[in-house]
């Protein structure tokens, strides 16, 4: 089968990096996947083995999505909007995928109706119309407003086929996060989350014994990262590593070691991190999807500081959840300050391991199974 998977990430790196995974499932599986993004590249990301296409690419200004600034940072004009629209279309027609997988969207990025809906259309008016599903994380931005969430309902009924949950039902349900109607239930499809295959322990044994402090690949996280160097300095005695993401990387990391206590070490983010984690003596971080995998993956003790700009709680209720396990806590932004930061780990480092969770992460191998199944399904009912 062809696969199409379409991925625009304005902030961080999460959503295109799920997609990848999604599209290596697929290559895995014997089928053929392109993804396209119309995010900022993301270099550190593994993509090897999917076929990229890159639309001209798009970012928030800062937690503000409805405002779109282009490549060279001002706000994005028509024309952009006009190509990324185009190329979408063409590769759809170029490709006539079996199946066509929107990632987030109904469920956000409404800022990017006109282009998704003009995709979404045109898949409608392929001879074959493929599969269509949306892809979504575990926990989803609660509608502001009750007409969000009907928009959402209105696009489902009228283009999908499915709506793939990459989550574990008990764990995070998507009603945690989304009012799920009587209409939009029957669609859900819930997968386990999407996570790389585990990653072995680092061979160096780099991390070892380390408070390893990340924020993502995007460029939030700076107040994270200030209030971890103020507490590392009042902590001369453990080994502290702040990963830094986003734009500029190697810069900030390279300015922000000038002054660093000689018991940090500052550099980009790294693609060792989740081998790091095993060793590390506790992770410090935001509550992104990805990250969250990964802690729960390495068993390694975590404070989870979630990102909660701009009204956001994604993050806050996907901590929440996790912290129900023991040696995890979560630590709010108003509540951050060096010496909570220290109390927080000091209570984490004291508890009892936690077991790594080995199961609930195939989502990727199951939404290949399902996507088949449903697409061999669709198949038969247009023979008959």
């Amino acid at each position: 089968m062809k696969v199409l998977i379409v991925v625009t990430h304005l902030l961080g790196t999460g959503h295109l990096a799920r997609a990848l995974n999604l599209a290596r499932a697929y290559g895995a599986a014997g089928h053929t996947a392109t993804v396209i993004s119309g995010g900022m590249q993301a270099p550190q990301l593994n993509s090897d083995g999917v076929t990229l296409v890159q639309l001209p690419p798009l970012r928030s200004d800062g937690v503000d999505f409805a405002r779109l600034i282009d490549k060279d940072g001002a706000l994005a004009v028509t024309d952009v909007f006009d190509a990324r629209r185009d190329m979408l279309i063409n590769h759809l027609r170029a490709l006539h995928p079996d199946i066509l997988i929107t990632e987030l969207f109904p469920f956000g990025r409404r800022t990017l109706k006109a282009e998704f809906t003009a995709l979404l259309k045109a898949a409608h008016d392929l001879p074959q119309r493929p599969l269509i599903c949306a892809s979504v994380r575990d926990i989803l931005a609660p509608p502001s407003k009750p007409a969000k969430a009907a928009l959402a309902d209105e696009l489902v009924a009228r283009f999908y086929d499915a709506v793939l949950v990459h989550s574990d039902a008990e764990l995070t349900p998507l009603d945690l996060s989304w009012p799920v109607s009587d209409a939009l239930q029957p669609k859900l499809r819930y997968t386990g989350f999407v996570a790389p295959p585990a990653a072995a322990p680092h061979p160096k044994k780099l991390g070892a014994d380390e408070i390893i402090v990340s924020a993502g690949g995007g460029d939030v996280g700076a107040y994270v990262f200030d209030t971890c160097l103020a507490a590392a300095e009042r902590d001369p005695s453990r080994r502290w590593r702040l990963l830094l993401g986003g734009q500029n990387a190697v810069a900030r990391s390279n300015a922000l070691m000038q002054t660093a206590p000689a018991n940090v070490v500052i550099e980009p983010a790294r693609p060792e991190f989740r081998q790091m984690l095993y060793h590390a003596a506790a992770s410090v971080s935001l509550c992104g999807y990805n990250t969250a995998l990964d802690v729960l993956q390495s068993r390694v003790r975590a404070v989870f500081i979630p990102f909660d700009a701009g009204n956001e709680v994604e993050q806050g209720l996907r901590a929440d959840a996790l912290a129900q396990m023991t040696g995890i806590n979560v630590l709010r932004n108003a509540d951050l300050t060096p010496d909570s930061l220290l109390a927080t780990l000091k209570t984490v480092l004291d508890s009892l391991p936690r077991a790594a969770r080995s199961s609930g992460f195939d989502g990727a191998a199951m939404t290949v199974t399902l996507t088949e199944e449903m697409r061999a399904t669709q198949q038969q009912g247009d023979t008959l």
